[in-house]
């Protein structure tokens, strides 16, 4: 039983990661579609606030239930994890995954409202807060050691930061060419 309930609760771990990142992609595209004129902001804030709400409401919440209900049914098969110094700190970024979630939740109402203000490059940046959660909940469960995968979350922000300053390096040269 185990085994199964491990399978269904990576699964929709899965699903629920591709929700949250397809998500900001969303909220990225929307802040985007603010500096458009009126008639072409128009439309793709119609149709983004659609897509939004679809991908919100009919995959990433469910996802996010099931993924839960899953991870915690098979805590209660196998209570020993329970007692790991690891599980302990992954159950910490799980709680910060929902916290992620919520906020992200936040956003796709503001979305609805037509009330969403942040720029692009700030939802650019958000994204990389799910990354950081699941590069550290991945070490976390492969290596088994509460202490070990801090050196993989450090790569990854690394990494991320490298993409950043790869991103600002992009968008100067863009305007600098547009001018």
């Amino acid at each position: 039983m185990y085994l199964y309930l491990k399978a269904l609760h990576i699964i929709f771990v899965v699903c629920w990661f591709a929700g949250l990142f397809y998500i900001v992609r969303l909220f990225v595209y929307y802040a985007e579609a603010q500096a458009k004129e009126v008639l072409e902001r128009s439309i793709l804030t119609k149709q983004l606030a659609l897509m939004t709400n679809r991908l919100w409401n009919i995959i990433t919440w469910p996802a996010a239930i099931l993924a839960t209900i899953f991870g915690v049914w098979m805590l209660i098969e196998n209570p020993i994890l329970l007692k790991q110094p690891w599980m302990h700190v992954k159950l910490l970024f799980v709680i910060l995954l929902w916290l992620y979630h919520l906020k992200c939740n936040h956003f796709v109402k503001q979305v609805e409202n037509d009330t969403l203000n942040k720029s692009n490059s700030y939802f650019r940046i958000w994204n990389e807060g799910a990354t950081i959660i699941l590069f550290s909940v991945v070490f976390l469960v492969i290596l088994k050691n509460a202490f070990n995968w801090i050196f993989g979350v450090i790569g990854i922000i690394v990494f991320s930061m490298l993409l950043m300053m790869g991103y600002k390096f992009y968008k100067r040269i863009r305007e600098r060419n547009n001018n």
